[in-house]
């Protein structure tokens, strides 16, 4: 029976990768790093998980000969820049620049009602998740998810399967008993090494992903309730030969 929902957050709960964008390219400017990430360019970077990362893969590709002087300046640098970055991402967010997609909290809502417990399993920064959720859902957003696991607890970025390991520990329930909720093939990868069945809502950066795997691939949440979910669920922990599982998009 479905007792948990774990929610990925970055173009799961919202569609932020815009916001991240220009976050990332007014850190470089104000750092005078000379660098300016395109859509193409970011869509590309997305498969690297965690913005850190994802910088430092950059700078390698751009200075293959990048070498770490005294071993802090790279890191030093690259921590300034995440800084910068996600505080001009918290300024967006506050703004309004970024909304929750459809359905979410409506879902969020119904699975609390029936009491399905509600976890988040995600590579981004407290700081980002607590902006987002502040502006969607109010200063008590936490009280609304049993258990978080962010880049601070889990340091291992997804496709490791560390963070949602983590979460299935603090909700002390079998992979079997939850869903999870990703957008891209790194969240599907771990998620589904947790052995965690993955209903998967794809962004405009994710679209083109290999969903091999997922329980359902569907547009967004909005025409989703709770008793798709515990339909589909159900499907996942039947025998292959009884319930065939191949993605079904809408």
């Amino acid at each position: 029976m479905l007792q948990a929902l774990i929610f990925d957050v970055d173009g799961t709960l919202a569609d932020t990768e815009q916001a991240h964008l220009a976050a990332f390219n007014h850190a470089f400017a104000q750092e005078g790093m000379g660098w300016h990430w395109d859509e193409a360019l970011y869509t590309e970077l997305l498969n690297i998980s965690g913005g850190k990362e994802r910088m430092l893969h950059h700078w390698q590709q751009v200075q293959p000969d990048l070498k770490d002087i005294g071993g802090s300046g790279v890191r030093d640098t690259i921590a300034r820049l995440h800084e910068l970055k996600t505080a001009a991402y918290e300024s967006a967010v506050q703004s309004g620049a970024v909304s929750l997609r459809p359905g979410v909290l409506r879902l969020m809502s119904e699975a609390a009602a029936a009491g399905i417990r509600l976890a988040i399993a995600t590579t981004t920064s407290p700081v980002n998740i607590a902006a987002l959720l502040t502006q969607a859902i109010g200063p008590d957003w936490r009280t609304h998810f049993v258990a978080i696991g962010d880049a601070s607890t889990a340091p291992h970025k997804k496709p490791h399967p560390q963070v949602y390991l983590q979460m299935l520990a603090a909700l002390d329930l079998p992979a079997s008993a939850c869903l999870a909720l990703e957008d891209s093939s790194n969240g599907l990868r771990a998620a589904t090494a947790a052995g965690l069945p993955t209903v998967i809502t794809p962004t405009s950066y994710t679209q083109h992903h290999d969903f091999s795997g997922a329980l359902r691939v569907v547009t967004d949440l909005g025409a989703v309730s709770l008793g798709h979910l515990r339909t589909w669920h159900a499907e996942a922990s039947q025998p292959a030969a009884q319930a065939p599982r191949s993605p079904v998009v809408s």
